[in-house]
Formats: C-alpha cells, structure tokens, sequence
C-alpha cells in the first residue's frame, strides 16, 4: 500500500503516463518512480527505517527534466543502472522520457515542481551536462552505505562510510543539483545518504502532481505468493 499523500500533493487519476509526463514534466521538474522489479522493491523495503511504522517507501527512483529538445522529445538526466543488449550504462545519462511511458515496468510516477527561474534551470542543466560529460559513476558501493545509514540512525548526517570520489546514485545526484543553486532538498543528511523517499518529502516549497494507479504486483511479491502456494501445497491444513 502506498504512503499517504501529504497535505497540497495534487493526486492525478484517468491518465496514462504518457499523458501524465506530458503534462506535468517540465524542465527543472524532478521525477519519481517506482516500479515492478526487484530492485525497485528491495530500495523500498529499505527505506522502512524512515517511517515510524516501518511502512514500505513510495519511491525507489530519481530523476531530473531537462524539457523538449530539438528533436520534438522530452528529456531527463539521472543517475542509473541500464542494461541494454551489449551495452550497458552505468551513471549519470541523458534518456529520453519516454522510458516511463511503460505502465507495466513503472507502477507510479511523480513530478516535484519547485517552480524554478530559467537561470536556475539553465544552472541545473549545465552541472548536470558536465556529470553526463566526466562520466560520473552510480556508486553500488554508496548505496550499500546508505542501507547501513538508515538502520542507524545516528549515521544519517554524517559522512557515507562507503563514500567515493566521482560517483553518485539517483537521489543524490539530484540533490547535489539542487545544491548548485542553494536549495538543500534533505536538510540534515549527509548528500550521499539520500534517499528517494527523502527527496519526495522534501521541505523546500513545491507543487507535488502523483499519478494514482493501483500498482501492479512486483517481482517481490509474486515470489511472495509463489512460496506460499508451494508451502501450502506440501503441508496442507487438518481439517
């Protein structure tokens, strides 16, 4: 089940995610996502540590709109982890937006908007072009550091255990955006401690725009039923 929304989050229904990216993604929106696989489960199981009933997260996924480009397509950057055939990307990239136009792998979408200048836009895009650039790594090594952090709570602000130089996972490539153009979006946590829960509950003032769709069953939870079937399969009840 997800979180509730919170107060002055404007719940969309009746729309695909096409028509709901087309609609509220604009350039200097931030993306979130959450989706069917096992990753995406596994990064909200982890974020149970910020809830004080210990409820699953929302998001488990990061990104930044960049806007219509040249060739009539929208586009983001984020910091992710792509597996194509021979191919694979691992880092800060450029990707079209309609990537999350698949309703089966990307269960629920939001959109942030902090209702930025163009010249904080432009700063945005610039800092992230350069990360595109130097080819700046999704760091496993800070994520698992990360995981450490939210089981202790005293970690949280300070330096990630696991830090490396050059490297960044979705939700702290955001924020280290964010921070080019003096917006704090998790106050109080270390910069790669972050997490996507956090940044969609960012205290910074915003417009939140969340597609309501009732999420597919993941990968996690097929597993779940699957398990349960077989051991009720082998011990079955007395009646």
């Amino acid at each position: 089940m997800s979180n509730p929304a919170p107060a002055g989050t404007v719940i969309v229904t009746g729309l695909s995610n096409r028509e709901f990216l087309e609609r509220h993604a604009r350039a200097g929106c931030v993306g979130l996502s959450t989706g069917t696989t096992l990753a995406d489960q596994v990064i909200r199981r982890a974020q149970r540590h910020l809830d004080a009933d210990k409820r699953w997260a929302t998001w488990s996924h990061v990104f930044f709109c960049e806007g219509e480009r040249v060739d009539g397509q929208q586009w983001i950057m984020e910091s992710d982890l792509q597996f194509h055939q021979k191919h694979i990307q691992l880092g800060v990239q450029e990707n079209r937006l309609d990537k999350y136009h698949d309703e089966k792998t990307y269960t629920g979408l939001a959109i942030l908007d902090f209702g930025l200048s163009e010249p904080q836009v432009r700063t945005l895009l610039r800092e992230g072009l350069e990360l595109v650039a130097t080819r700046t790594r999704y760091s496993l090594r800070e994520l698992v550091g990360t995981l450490i952090a939210l089981k202790q709570a005293e970690l949280r602000g300070r330096q990630n255990l696991l830090a490396r130089e050059h490297s960044l996972f979705c939700s702290a490539f955001v924020r280290h955006l964010f921070q080019k153009i003096g917006m704090d979006l998790a106050p109080g946590v270390d910069s790669k401690h972050t997490t996507p829960e956090e940044i969609a509950r960012t205290p910074v003032p915003h417009v939140v725009y969340r597609l309501d769709r009732a999420p597919a069953p993941g990968k996690m939870d097929e597993l779940k039923a699957r398990l349960k079937n077989k051991v009720q399969q082998q011990w079955p009840r007395r009646r």
